[in-house]
């Protein structure tokens, strides 16, 4: 039975002991051994064990890990140090510079953002390499609704950052009254311009953190030297 090691476990632990999660265990299993997958398997879960839910004050919601060699590493959007981000996260980074200034970092690892409370969270956790939405429909999407309808039964309020279509068909499970969603186009180069970029999230999202008595969030991740 998979143990985050944190909160989580008391708020989502349940789910792994369900019957949907046996069969999308006994997918995995075989996937793991027949093919290469991303992340590796114990990084399944990173971005839960990195942000404990009480901390949590944005969700990043992505679609699914990074599909190449040695990226996804089980946060959204993120990659490991030395490895050049990809061109989402470059978009990312763009509109980040152009609401709040700073710039580009050279590092695509965004654990600065997870250790501050943003939950950088994928519809699905895990894809065949080379085939995106590979592991879509297995269950994981069901795993995710739980975290989902945990974070939003919690009192304190968060933002929900919804982008592509994949990622706000969680939107009907957040409470709008209590909660800020922010949706937009995914930030793929094949849709940035479609209402990504400009779309202000970022400091959105600060305005709301400071309006709910919460510490914003340094976007700003450093360059690696």
């Amino acid at each position: 039975m998979p143990k985050i090691g944190n909160d989580w476990d008391d708020m989502i632990g349940g789910e792994f002991k369900k019957p949907y999660y046996a069969s999308l265990r006994a997918f995995l299993k075989e996937e793991y051994e027949n093919h290469t997958v991303y992340p590796d398997m114990y990084d399944l879960f990173s971005a839960l064990k990195v942000t404990p839910y009480e901390k949590v004050k944005v969700v990043i919601l992505g679609q699914d890990p990074y599909h190449g060699e040695g990226q996804a590493h089980g946060m959204c959007f993120s990659v490991r140090p030395g490895v050049p981000a990809p061109p989402s996260l470059v978009n990312i980074y763009k509109e980040i510079v152009s609401e709040v200034g700073g710039f580009i970092p050279n590092t695509g690892y965004l654990m600065p953002w997870a250790e501050q409370g943003v939950l950088l969270l994928n519809t699905v956790l895990s894809v065949r390499e080379g085939e995106p939405n590979s592991h879509k429909g297995k269950g994981w999407e069901t795993f995710t609704d739980a975290v989902i309808d945990a974070l939003d039964r919690r009192e304190k309020p968060m933002v929900f950052l919804l982008w592509g279509a994949n990622a706000r068909q969680k939107a009907a499970r957040v409470n709008r009254e209590k909660h800020l969603i922010l949706s937009a186009p995914h930030p793929s180069p094949l849709s940035a311009y479609n209402g990504f970029f400009g779309c202000g999230h970022f400091e959105k999202a600060n305005e709301f953190l400071i309006e709910t008595i919460q510490t914003p969030i340094d976007w700003q991740i450093p360059n690696l030297e």
